[in-house]
């Protein structure tokens, strides 16, 4: 995948825009539970008005059964501050217990829809993006947004309430003493300012860097054979342990930061709790204030420690909340550009003639500046098979993409029986057709649900005949026959027998149009043979466009279309263009030699074991 230049990446915040803009947006997923919000608030309100009431419950102790050297008072007091503190504690647990369901809920809510999305959006902007960026916004920027939406915005309204309620108590017990505690919000105000402009921009730096190393991770991952065949395993080492490094620069500055913030937010309140004890003791020994006044007073300042200390983390929280956001908002806000139209209709397969028709397509790639298609006009009967040939990147793929609308033609139209296909539902159509490409994707399920991808009520039978013609009979013979877990990306099997399961999950569905790119290129000479036997009673029966490198596979086309820099050079019968275009015969006379095995020449079994693995094939059982 290609990645992703540092000017590809969007500004951590925009022009004019607040920091925690894009977070706001995140709203409604919590509307659906305002509900359990609103109780969870009130549960936290009640239990820090119980912590509250304890120091003023201190205050009549001291100044009242204490003083008087009352017992039944002291025990009756003491009695009601015990059952505050029960109250509050059990407020807390029910607080916490139901918190935690909610912020799985939220998180689960945004991470489908995130995904959707992904699903939703063209394969060019999948193609521009680094996959270790995605896979970093889906998971872990989704998790720092679910802690900060359950739990640090709760916190957030439970400290600020908290530190308003005593603020205004301490200047009830003492107006002079409470405005001193009051005035130590200016310095922790502008703190809090300075550290949140900071930490921003050091959390979007590290989201960004941590999904930079998931990338060197995921490809050093997939490309381990291309590593080890050449070589280069401590040069790639070498450049993760750059990025790692990175990481960890970045982690540990973003550290100090916290620390150096936290150090000034606990010294505030420190300072101001001397100041208060100092002035206060002299209140007390002047008469203005109680002792019980003052031990109240020390101890609902006190209470104002945990909500300033805290609010350096809730507000790092949100400031990574806030990142997370802008970069999943990125995602969010790319609008899908192939997409049904208001009017779209269906298709039935029955309904379906097959006739496709390409009326000056033009296509060309998001960003690029000159087309890969220019003018295409090509008609494929009902029925009929075309192949494509040409030079490597004349546009044969390109063009086949077109058909299930992977990519949309920027010029033109692509047409089916008079239908354009941007007028059909994208789900009608992706049922019409079958796709088989030269590099096949296999996921990391069994070999039967690779095969029922798009065709979930399959039938035995019908596997076994979709098998029978694609020459993949081996599915059997794996360790598991079709249960079978074939892996990440299908990598323990070979290539050829990728292609064949491949192109019997094609076929299977039993496509009005069967699109196949080049789906037999890492075949042995005689398993193509035989593929292209069974192949041929196939495409009878739908209307098939082939792109083909070798000259046997030409001779299951009906027709040839040459196609020449994005343009139809030529187009008839294989016979009739050998005979009269010579940069057809050009082509094909420099097309090397067909026999590239399987694995070893006539092998059609199943890939050779792996002795690496326990069984011997590095599968699993599904």
């Amino acid at each position: 995948m290609p990645v992703e230049s540092d000017g590809d990446r969007a500004a951590p915040v925009a022009a004019g825009r607040h920091p925690v803009h894009n977070l706001w947006r995140l709203r409604r997923y919590l509307r659906p539970y305002a509900a359990e919000f609103a109780w969870l608030l009130v549960a936290g309100l009640a239990g820090t008005a119980a912590g509250i009431a304890v120091p003023l419950v201190v205050q009549r102790v001291v100044d009242g059964p204490v003083a008087r050297h009352e017992p039944a008072g002291l025990l009756q007091l003491g009695g009601l501050a015990l059952v505050l503190g029960v109250v509050e504690a059990a407020l807390i647990f029910i607080r916490r217990w139901v918190q935690s369901s909610s912020a799985v809920g939220m998180e689960a809510a945004l991470r489908a829809d995130v995904y959707a999305h992904l699903q939703r959006l063209p394969a060019s902007f999948h193609d521009r993006w680094q996959s270790g960026q995605l896979l970093s916004r889906i998971t872990s920027d989704l998790s720092v947004i679910r802690r900060f939406l359950s739990f640090g915005v709760f916190f957030l309204v439970l400290n600020l309430t908290t530190y308003v309620v005593v603020v205004l108590l301490l200047i009830h017990l003492h107006a002079a003493l409470g405005l001193l505690v009051a005035a130590s919000a200016v310095p922790l105000l502008l703190i809090t300012r300075r550290f949140g402009r900071h930490y921003h921009t050091a959390s979007r730096r590290m989201q960004d860097q941590q999904g930079d190393v998931a990338t060197l991770v995921e490809e050093t991952a997939q490309g381990l054979r291309t590593m080890k065949a050449y070589g280069r395993g401590p040069e790639l080492a070498a450049r993760f342990a750059a990025g790692a490094r990175t990481l960890h620069d970045t982690g540990v500055g973003k550290g100090r930061l916290l620390a150096n913030t936290a150090a000034l937010l606990d010294l505030v309140p420190n300072v101001t709790l001397g100041v208060v004890l100092v002035a206060g003791a002299a209140a007390a020994a002047q008469g203005v204030l109680t002792i019980g006044e003052l031990v109240a007073f020390a101890s609902l300042q006190l209470m104002l420690i945990w909500p300033v200390q805290s609010l350096g983390w809730i507000i790092a929280n949100g400031q990574e909340a806030a990142t997370a956001a802008d970069r999943i908002q990125e995602v969010l806000d790319t609008p899908p550009q192939i997409v049904d139209a208001p009017d779209a209709r269906v298709l039935a397969r029955d309904a379906v003639h097959g006739r496709l028709r390409f009326e000056r397509v033009d296509f060309r790639y998001p960003g690029a500046s000159a087309a890969v298609l220019h003018g295409i006009d090509l008609t494929v009967e009902p029925g009929e098979t075309l192949a494509l040939v040409g030079a490597t990147g004349c546009g044969k793929s390109t063009l086949l993409s077109l058909v299930p609308r992977l990519h949309e033609v920027t010029g033109g139209r692509i047409t089916l029986d008079g239908h354009d296909l941007r007028e059909l539902r994208l789900a009608s159509l992706r049922r019409l057709v079958g796709v088989a490409f030269e590099e096949p994707t296999l996921f990391s399920m069994s070999v039967r649900e690779n095969l029922t991808l798009g065709r979930p009520d399959a039938d035995d039978d019908e596997v076994r005949a979709a098998l029978a013609l694609a020459q993949a009979d081996f599915a059997y013979d794996l360790p598991w026959g079709l249960a079978t877990r074939v892996g990440e990306q299908g990598l323990s099997l070979s290539g050829g027998q990728r292609q064949r399961l491949a192109l019997a999950r094609a076929v299977l569905g039993r496509p009005a149009l069967l699109v196949l790119d080049d789906p037999l290129s890492a075949l042995d000479v005689h398993t193509e043979a035989l593929v292209e036997a069974a192949l041929r009673q196939v495409l009878r029966a739908s209307t098939a466009l082939l792109v083909v490198h070798r000259p046997s596979t030409i001779a299951l086309a009906d027709r040839v279309a040459l196609l020449d820099d994005g343009r139809i050079a030529a187009v008839g019968r294989h016979s009739e263009l050998l005979a009269s275009v010579p940069a057809y015969r050009a082509l094909l006379a420099a097309e090397p030699p067909a026999g590239v095995t399987d694995a070893t020449p006539g092998r059609t079994g199943p890939a050779a074991p792996d002795a690496s693995t326990p069984d011997g094939w590095g599968l699993v059982r599904s």
